[in-house]
């Protein structure tokens, strides 16, 4: 790492305390002047650090800027030395963690970004990915055994560990909407989009990306006119440390899913959360649009559905809206 990485390692982890030059100096086994110089790229890119004569340099624990120390700093042991890469901007973090995939990239592998030029949704959809306002998120997975039926459960367990993340970040309830939205306030706060490659020999997953994207705050202007009546975010107000406090705590409840091998457990989180079941809905699959009541989700998370005339059929894939 480089110093001024070490050093928001430092304050990362020791907030709103006061650290002497000298010390840190010690510490990280650099000079005074080297502190001083990180300290000013640290201030440079936003972070508020206070310098006081006698006193040292501090990080004021009123700053919510995403970064890979902050992050690791509430990770669980087993996932701490993952590599994280956070950017300012990318044009999307999915294919950028699938290109690092091709080149060989260990499972674990993550990119964040502040903003994405060429974010995308599901169906070839584009994803409104402004600057600062939300955290786009792409993390590697290497299952090894996964068949393409057994892949669909990244994507359902990412949207239990975002409920879960963001309930216990934000105190708010969250909400799925079949099969990969996450809802608070009755608005669209985060969309999931997994992509994946197979061996076409054994027919297993080489590589899965997970990609998430939350609104975490409106972002400056509001949302285009298209997205507002639909879109909405995580928190009203700015808050201390959310984006790297939602982002390990996903990651913590995720992987606690991911690594249970074939348990089910996330499937009855799933369930609680969904807001679809019992209502009536207007379902798209294979490019056809039907009625229909939602009457559960089985234990592959696929959603079943009742027809008008009483037949009923289950579906891995498709798009729902609820009808008013």
């Amino acid at each position: 790492m480089t110093t001024k990485e070490k050093l928001l390692e430092l304050f990362e982890s020791s907030r709103d305390v006061y650290l002497s030059g000298e010390g840190i100096a010690q510490k990280l086994s650099v000079s005074r002047a080297a502190v001083w110089k990180a300290v000013k790229a640290l201030q440079n890119e936003g972070y508020p650090i206070d310098a006081v004569t006698k006193k040292g340099y501090c990080l004021s624990n009123q700053t919510d800027i995403l970064s890979a120390q902050g992050i690791r700093k509430y990770l669980r042991s087993e996932i701490q030395n993952n590599e994280i890469c956070v950017m300012d901007v990318a044009e999307s973090t999915n294919a950028s963690v699938r290109d690092k995939a091709n080149m060989g990239k260990p499972e674990g592998y993550m990119i964040l970004a502040n903003e994405q030029t060429a974010g995308r949704g599901r169906l070839g959809r584009s994803f409104f990915s402004p600057k600062d306002s939300g955290i786009y998120m792409s993390l590697l997975l290497r299952p090894g055994n996964y068949s393409s039926k057994q892949a669909a459960r990244i994507t359902t367990m990412a949207a239990v560990a975002i409920c879960e993340a963001i309930e216990e970040v934000s105190e708010e309830k969250a909400e799925i909407k079949w099969v990969n939205d996450v809802f608070v306030r009755g608005k669209k706060v985060c969309g999931i989009l997994t992509e994946g490659a197979f061996n076409l020999e054994s027919g297993l997953l080489d590589y899965a990306v997970l990609g998430v994207g939350i609104n975490v705050y409106q972002p400056q202007g509001g949302f285009p006119d298209e997205l507002s009546p639909i879109a909405g975010a995580v928190f009203q107000e700015k808050q201390n440390d959310a984006k790297n406090r939602l982002v390990s705590t996903f990651l913590n409840r995720f992987y606690g899913y991911y690594h249970a091998g074939d348990s089910t457990d996330y499937v009855e989180e799933y369930r609680k959360r969904s807001f679809v079941i019992g209502k009536q809905v207007t379902l798209t699959a294979f490019n056809e649009s039907k009625n229909a009541v939602v009457v559960g989700i089985d234990e592959e998370c696929r959603l079943l559905v009742k027809y008008p005339d009483g037949t009923q059929e289950c579906f891995s894939s498709g798009e729902i809206s609820v009808c008013v």
